[in-house]
């Protein structure tokens, strides 16, 4: 018999997998990442950023589907789904996986939310095609990375389609035939590239098409649209295209098994890899006797994983600031804090916070145990030297955010847009998110108070 291809192996699996067939850690995981969502996603739709992607969804016209996270309006599914997906990647606060190399929830999450509004699915829908498609977007990571990330070309989208594309066609309920289509059509939409660190918004854009084109794909797919069932494997497929590297075994791996999903949390508003060596910084403010203005030197080895990352020194906007190093570090030993307050203009500006991360250098080490370690040793001015070793930052799975912290992470969030009375009503919703009988009813929490 002729082995079918990886798209008709994990259509046969997704198309058939059902609630019970997601354990309950997974599940948890999945509803506690939902919390996470709506969360960032509330207040990222205030940025700048997220204004600029609702006004252009509520421009677009078309037939009110979907709701925009943060604003009164119901649009298209497929310009809430990529609304949304810009929202929650606008304040560095979103989801991540154990390597650091994407977030789950602005493609996966914005898709399946958006279809699920439309056809008026229920709690358990919606939370079978989340993990589907936490799932499908892992595999597809795990199968071209660190090949794919070392090429130039970003993670969230690039794999995230796939993802976007299984969840939406979880929620519209294709069968395996046509979800091998959509998952060929998602492959022709898969880009994004690394190419967007910098002051602009860019970084903020990228899920927000990904999330679009799986509603498109899933769609498409529904109506009768055929697509490549080579697209993962092929002479020209999303392998081959997108890695030097590849490990396709990956996709195809235990499908007839459960899957754990592995997520991960920011408590620090910045780019997932930095926050090793905030929690470095952390540690070491709060040694006996640091005083920020006897620091004369930083030095922070890193693993050559990201050593070449994040190394802006003079950030000029708060958006670069996000993905620097320096600047992250220095705010943290000033202020002891990471927040998306810290990356103000004020501190830009900050003549303490431009000395530290003037001072801070970044050299790389092939013996630190992973891929976001950091080894931080501060020298002061009377000779002294301080130092701390980070492997696992706050919110890994090794080094959790309590309930109680994602709790008040979410609170912080969600309350200045929504209310607390909402927000409140938000989190029962997604904890007994199996009783919502219609996700439009948990959908309407998110409007702007």
């Amino acid at each position: 018999m002729e082995q079918q291809t990886y798209a008709h192996q994990l259509a046969a699996r997704f198309s058939k997998l059902a609630l019970n067939d997601i354990d309950t850690q997974s599940r948890t995981a999945v509803k506690k990442l939902l919390m996470d969502y709506l969360g960032v996603a509330l207040a990222g739709s205030q940025s700048e950023s997220g204004k600029i992607a609702r006004r252009f969804a509520k421009e677009h016209g078309g037939k009110p589907q979907s709701r925009l996270i943060g604003d009164n309006a119901r649009v298209d599914m497929n310009v809430a789904a990529f609304a949304n997906a810009i929202s929650s990647h606008s304040i560095e606060l979103d989801d991540i996986d154990v390597l650091a190399l994407f977030h789950f929830s602005p493609p996966v999450f914005s898709a399946a939310l958006a279809s699920a509004e439309y056809i008026g699915a229920n709690g358990k829908q919606l939370l079978t095609a989340l993990a589907a498609g936490c799932e499908m977007m892992e595999r597809a990571s795990r199968a071209s990375n660190p090949s794919l990330r070392n090429r130039g070309f970003h993670t969230t989208p690039t794999c995230g389609v796939f993802g976007a594309t299984v969840a939406a066609a979880k929620v519209l309920r294709l069968s395996k035939d046509k979800l091998v289509s959509a998952l060929g059509m998602a492959g022709a939409q898969a880009s994004g590239l690394m190419e967007m660190y910098g002051p602009s918004m860019q970084k903020r854009f990228n899920p927000g098409p990904t999330a679009r084109n799986g509603v498109t794909a899933a769609r498409m797919a529904q109506l009768g649209f055929t697509g490549a069932d080579t697209i993962f494997e092929g002479e020209r497929g999303f392998l081959k295209a997108f890695s030097d590297e590849t490990h396709a075994d990956a996709l195809g791996e235990d499908l007839n098994k459960p899957y754990e999903l592995l997520i991960e949390f920011k408590p620090y508003s910045c780019a997932r890899p930095i926050h090793n060596a905030i929690d470095c910084a952390l540690d070491v403010r709060g040694q006996i006797g640091l005083n920020v203005e006897e620091i004369e030197r930083i030095e922070f080895a890193r693993h050559p994983d990201w050593a070449r990352y994040h190394q802006n020194k003079a950030p000029r906007t708060y958006h670069e600031a996000q993905v620097s190093l320096p600047f992250s570090v220095a705010v943290a030993l000033i202020e002891g804090k990471a927040l998306l307050k810290q990356y103000s203009d004020r501190n830009i500006r900050n003549p303490e916070v431009k000395r530290l991360s003037e001072i801070t250098s970044i050299t790389e080490d092939a013996s630190l145990p992973r891929g976001v370690s950091c080894r931080m040793t501060v020298t002061l001015r009377d000779s002294r030297t301080l130092t701390s070793q980070v492997d696992y930052p706050k919110g890994s799975i090794q080094n959790p955010m309590s309930d109680e912290e994602m709790r008040a992470k979410f609170e912080s969030l969600a309350e200045p847009v929504i209310g607390g009375k909402r927000a409140a009503a938000l989190v029962e919703q997604v904890q007994d998110l199996e009783k919502v009988a219609d996700v439009s009813e948990l959908m309407k929490l998110t409007k702007v108070r």
